[in-house]
């Protein structure tokens, strides 16, 4: 099932939204959560305890697993759990969802996110809600969906230094106590502007909802094939967002700046100097996200963006 739903994501090189019946394969189910986390404990035993009882092999993570205290599970490390786990389902926030997701991408491992966070953009399914919730996607009525991954890689004298993932975005940015650094872009070997601003975000869609959200970006759905630019508080108002396909190669030099970094969806972090090149593009990768059934985005985007909520009539006339 992984597999057929990998390979169709690359053929068409886009986010899916399957809303159909998935068969009922998850024989194997991994349990990753946030620590420290108040109350968090006793829903993983719960959860725990509701797939043992459903007849479903149960594993933890090996850090949540030492942290939590959970016992008579066996516990795996991510490229354990991508190898034997058929889905996990990850309690906490988008952050924790973030740093496991990129571990499993090469697996394909379908996840299933539980929001024990502030906002749960990726981790959509609430915890007073989460047993009979994951009773039905387990037995196999979820929507599934891909979602796409940049990867980067920083060079220095034409030797590569630094590589990561990135699921939400790649961020060049200047010092704390600098001032604006300068960066040259090209994207496709073509150049596109010598930019001075606090920094550069490189958004995937999934990405469009957070740093580049804040920055000023665009929404983007999904779906969409597409990679976003945000400027950072950039000198020229006329450096503005940009989206471009998927398939670039973007390419950054830092042209001027002190102490300025390159970091990954805010986890993964590495130093750049002058001249050092950050080349960024679509990872061949893709992660697999399992709603319950009727799941919208859009109704994703009105619940945490708050678009249904309007000032009262009381307080617009004070």
């Amino acid at each position: 099932m992984r597999r057929c739903l990998l390979d169709y994501g690359l053929i068409c090189g886009m986010t899916i939204i399957t809303p159909s019946v998935m068969p009922a394969t998850f024989k194997t189910v991994a349990i990753i959560g946030k620590y420290p986390s108040i109350g968090i404990t006793q829903s993983l035993l719960d959860i725990a305890q509701h797939l043992q009882g459903a007849g479903h092999d149960v594993v933890v993570d090996t850090d949540t697993a030492r942290h939590i205290g959970l016992r008579g599970t066996p516990a795996m490390t991510p490229d354990e759990i991508g190898r034997h786990a058929d889905a996990a389902i990850v309690v906490g926030g988008d952050g924790t969802m973030l740093g496991i997701a990129r571990k499993l991408a090469p697996y394909a491992v379908p996840l299933i996110g539980i929001n024990q966070g502030r906002l749960g953009f990726m981790t959509d399914i609430p915890l007073d809600r989460m047993m009979p919730v994951l009773a039905d996607m387990l037995s196999g009525k979820v929507e599934s969906e891909q979602r796409s991954l940049l990867e980067g890689s920083v060079w220095r004298e034409g030797a590569q230094i630094f590589r990561a993932l990135a699921f939400n975005d790649v961020v060049v940015s200047r010092g704390a106590g600098s001032g604006m650094i300068e960066l040259c872009v090209s994207v496709d070997g073509h150049f596109m502007y010598n930019q001075r601003s606090d920094g550069l975000i490189v958004a995937t869609p999934t990405g469009s909802t957070a740093y580049a959200l804040s920055a000023g970006g665009p929404l983007l759905h999904p779906s969409l094939g597409g990679i976003v630019l945000v400027p950072i508080a950039p000198h020229a108002l006329s450096n503005r967002p940009i989206v471009i396909p998927e398939s670039s190669e973007i390419v950054i030099e830092i042209i001027s700046g002190k102490e300025c970094s390159v970091n990954f969806d805010m986890q993964s972090l590495a130093e750049v100097k002058l001249h050092d090149r950050i080349i960024i593009q679509r990872s061949a990768h893709t992660i697999t996200f399992l709603h319950p059934q009727g799941w919208s985005y859009y109704d994703t985007l009105r619940e945490k963006l708050h678009w249904n909520e309007y000032p009262s009539l009381e307080g617009r006339l004070k």
